[in-house]
């Protein structure tokens, strides 16, 4: 599947701005946040709508609330945010797309994940090139060393333009494990302008 090199070029450049990543494990994962950190340490500035991932209904007024989210079976406080409208005019963004952001908080304090899935609402035009975002964070934390398997399409399940596309692929660098799954597909009960297009990013804190 190829991509004109002037819209490679431009998803790059947008996914740089949020994150500051590097293979060599120096800088952050997204804006001010780095895998392993004090969550304490967290700025609130350019950020908002703090809430738990697991009750959207109970909202923080900032990273200090999160002992107030309930930990999931990996003893891990989830917390759902995005950028402040008023210093990101796209909203809640990364490299162009949409997306849901969650932040994965240990009993220590200490920030253990990353969450960054691409918006499955809103306008088509805005989310149809979903499944690229998963191709640049590829790309930021290294392009070697990934592993990588492909589904083939279930009974009904069709491709999109001529693409399927159900990828999961994974990597552990500089103490983060990460994975990165991509969806491009339409299912039987879909229409022309209905189908399964995102990516899904999670960067967790590497065990051992």
């Amino acid at each position: 599947m190829r991509r004109p090199a002037a819209i490679t070029l431009v998803l790059t450049l947008a996914l740089a701005s949020q994150c500051t990543a590097a293979p060599n494990g120096l800088g952050n994962d997204l804006r001010d946040i780095r895998i392993g950190m004090p969550v304490a340490d967290l700025p609130n500035a350019g950020y908002s709508g703090f809430v738990c991932a697991s009750d959207a209904g109970h909202k923080l007024l900032g990273w200090s609330g999160w002992r107030d989210c309930p930990s999931d079976a990996e003893g891990l406080h989830t917390i759902r945010f995005g950028f402040d409208p008023e210093t990101s005019r796209d909203g809640t963004v990364v490299a162009g797309h949409p997306v849901i952001l969650t932040l994965l908080v240990s009993d220590a304090g200490v920030v253990a994940g990353l969450k960054i899935d691409t918006e499955t609402k809103g306008p088509l035009f805005v989310r149809k090139k979903a499944f690229l975002l998963g191709v640049q964070v590829k790309s930021r934390y290294g392009a070697e060393g990934w592993s990588c398997t492909e589904a083939q399409p279930q009974a009904g399940e069709q491709p999109v333009g001529g693409v399927f596309l159900s990828e999961k692929c994974s990597k552990t660098i500089s103490g983060r494990a990460i994975v990165v799954q991509r969806n491009l597909f339409r299912r039987a009960n879909q229409d022309e302008k209905s189908f399964v297009n995102e990516t899904r990013v999670s960067i967790l804190r590497a065990k051992g």
